[in-house]
């Protein structure tokens, strides 16, 4: 058995859902077979056709009693959906169904003159329609919060009782024990640039939504808010954001435009800098290996070295930040700060190894010989030959010593010939 509530402006507009054109093989003709008007001037039926106690106004009463403080939607619908596999319920079952359901909701308690009025019809098998208003004779307004827990949680002791379940139901009416299922609210924005929130059909996601900024529309394709169209591009997202976060806290399925969340913006934006950063650093060390001259690579080095905003001063400042971060989360943690506190130290020495260099690196481009004739002039190094004739096969087979120098190389026609192996 299932309670699924909605809520309306007046009575007279449920005529046409309860009065519908449907398929005549499943709609009956509406009946009234339960009710309870409290305190109405006159006497009106419990049994029989619906369209006085609809069109007439009796339930609204208390609401256009209190004027400007009644709710904008006054008029409170339950529809309960019985098993399909059972035997329906006769109409005084369903009349029963719909006292418990007024009753544990606390709507019209028992014995309590200035409850809530209301009334059951019918109008298809296996179902009753539960109308009611929720301000009560007193002029107070019931308060709906939890109402859809309390009627699903009714609803699982009626069938428990009629045997359609196998078990019983616990009788602490929490939404962690029945795990109600909740409509998705889903947070949009729209091609035309508007933000919309479509999927909250009760008053406490409704009133959420207002209390973040949304304004609400009602038409025909059901309950909606959208912020207003003077609402700044810029505060857009952030409305949204607290919106979808006040929802989620009230346990409501919340899907967020990902273009509305603050959060993954900002996530978005730190990443997009640390991506910048990287690439920045790359391209530095592109420059420094592409450098043709002294000039150029020390216009590269200074953004390495500067002491004020180099690249070295703040890997050293973001060193020792985590540092000093680390043990501020946990003094425990004292091995592992020390770690980050070497590496900053490292670095700072580093800086010190490095003062001065930037210097001689810009006097050492007016000593600079062109490439060209570095590559013509520069002679061999003598320790550098002699280790490589020191160690290669080619002079130890002709028997060169490590010292002498090279000899001629012999012509084509007087190179011996190199000695094949066979197996």
């Amino acid at each position: 058995m299932i309670a699924y509530l909605q809520r309306a402006t007046t009575t007279a507009a449920l005529i046409p859902a309860l009065y519908g054109h449907d398929d005549p093989r499943y709609r009956l003709r509406p009946r009234l077979i339960g009710a309870n008007y409290r305190g109405a001037d006159k006497q009106l039926p419990l049994f029989g056709d619906p369209q006085e106690v609809l069109g007439g106004g009796v339930l609204d009463a208390p609401a256009a009693r209190i004027g400007s403080r009644a709710p904008e939607r006054p008029v409170w619908l339950c529809s309960v959906r019985s098993d399909p596999r059972h035997p329906d319920l006769t109409d005084g079952q369903w009349a029963d169904v719909a006292r418990r359901l007024v009753t544990a909701t606390g709507l019209a308690p028992e014995g309590d003159p200035y409850g809530c009025r209301w009334a059951a019809i019918r109008t298809l098998d296996r179902s009753v329609h539960i109308v009611a208003t929720v301000v009560r004779e007193d002029g107070s307004v019931h308060s709906t919060y939890r109402d859809a827990f309390h009627a699903q949680a009714e609803c699982h002791r009626i069938a428990t009782v009629l045997g359609h379940l196998s078990r019983s139901v616990p009788s602490v009416t929490t939404a962690k024990d029945y795990l109600m299922p909740t409509p998705t609210i889903a947070i949009s924005l729209e091609p035309s640039g508007s933000v919309v929130a479509k999927g909250s059909s009760d008053d406490l996601s409704a009133g959420l939504l207002k209390h973040a900024g949304f304004a609400e529309k009602g038409d025909w394709y059901g309950r909606r808010h959208r912020l207003p169209t003077t609402t700044a591009p810029a505060d857009r997202a952030a409305i949204a954001t607290h919106a979808a976060e006040m929802l989620r806290a009230a346990r409501y399925d919340v899907d967020l435009d990902p273009g509305l969340d603050t959060g993954l913006l900002a996530g978005n934006a730190d990443r997009h800098e640390l991506a910048t950063a990287s690439g920045q650093l790359l391209q530095l060390t592109d420059q420094i290996r592409g450098a043709s001259d002294f000039g150029e690579l020390a216009a590269v080095l200074d953004d390495l070295l500067d002491p004020d905003g180099g690249v070295l001063t703040r890997v050293h400042e973001a060193m020792e930040a985590a540092s000093e971060q680390i043990t501020d989360l946990d003094p425990e943690q004292f091995a592992l700060s020390d770690r980050f506190g070497f590496a900053a130290d490292f670095i700072c020495a580093a800086q010190s190894e490095l003062a001065g260099a930037l210097d001689e690196v810009q006097r050492a481009k007016s000593h600079q010989v062109p490439a060209a004739t570095a590559l013509a002039t520069a002679p061999y190094s003598a320790a550098a030959t002699d280790a490589a004739r020191a160690v290669s096969p080619a002079v130890t087979a002709r028997g060169v010593h490590a010292s002498a120098p090279p000899a001629a190389p012999a012509s084509p026609a007087a190179a011996p010939r190199p000695a094949t192996h066979t197996r």
